[in-house]
């Protein structure tokens, strides 16, 4: 492991609890879990922040891939955070990357933070045809088999719906591609989450089938 990641990893050790790793394990995620919590999960990606910085978008990226390579919901989640936190270095190739660690989540705790606070935004910074290629993406992550990529589809333009910032022709259509598989929870709580967002600002277009 570099550097970085060592000092996340044995952060994030030395922060867990018997009692909450306990807890986690009933989870169907597959995941080992140390048991630190989320608010330890982002200090320590903050104080690797200031201890490696300034950090380059190469290395962002491969640092992410790195903590999120080991089956560990801390280190996966610390990956999360790390693209957050440097969500302005982000490109439209890098959705290559983040649609990989979204089809190995399989949890609403790790999917749904990638889909709003890293694609979405991601997105939503683009301009002409990086715009273009990246919803493309998400039009057809709405039609995966896979309900997860079907979820952050769903989920991705959330913040825009609450600012008002999104197209309503990209967000109906995507919805409605979705929605042609709904017989999936992971996706109706999704549908149902950005549909009571849209109609805060629209209710009379309220995307759905």
């Amino acid at each position: 492991m570099s550097e970085a990641a060592e000092f996340i990893d044995f952060t994030l050790q030395r922060e867990a609890s018997e009692e909450r790793a306990r807890a986690a394990k009933g989870s169907a995620d597959g995941l080992r879990y140390y048991g630190a919590s989320i608010g330890a999960v982002r200090g320590t990606v903050r104080d690797a922040g200031r201890k490696f910085r300034p950090l380059s978008h190469d290395q962002v990226t491969s640092l992410s891939s790195e903590l999120w390579k080991r089956p560990v919901f801390e280190l996966r989640l610390a990956a999360v955070v790390l693209l957050q936190s440097h969500q302005r270095l982000l490109r439209n190739s890098d959705l290559t990357r983040i649609e990989g660690f979204l089809r190995d989540a399989r949890t609403a705790a790790l999917v749904d933070p990638l889909a709003v606070d890293v694609v979405g935004p991601l997105i939503h910074g683009l301009t002409d045809g990086s715009r273009a290629r990246a919803e493309s993406i998400l039009d057809r992550w709405a039609r995966e088999p896979d309900p997860w990529l079907r979820r952050a589809a769903i989920l991705a333009p959330l913040r825009a719906v609450r600012s008002a910032g999104m197209g309503a022709d990209a967000v109906l259509r995507r919805t409605r591609a979705a929605a042609e598989q709904d017989d999936n929870d992971l996706v109706r709580e999704a549908l149902a989450l950005l549909c009571a967002e849209w109609a805060k600002d629209h209710p009379g277009r309220i995307p759905s089938r």
